[in-house]
């Protein structure tokens, strides 16, 4: 898996465990971390299937 794919999961995880907490204390600010879930985990699968592709663009070079 791509670095950028890592860090992007790993704050996609820490964005979840905030959105959580903050709900949890009934404060509506979970909702700015459940927006950032969202964008985290999209760069996440975009730089995962770029990776995939680049490798299938290069096997099929030769």
């Amino acid at each position: 898996m791509p670095r950028l794919a890592l860090y992007a999961l790993a704050v996609c995880v820490l964005a979840v465990a905030a959105a959580v907490v903050s709900f949890a204390q009934g404060s509506w600010l979970g909702i700015v971390w459940i927006l950032l879930v969202g964008v985290s985990s999209n760069i996440a699968w975009y730089y995962v299937r770029k990776a995939k592709n680049d490798r299938a663009a290069g096997a099929a070079r030769g």
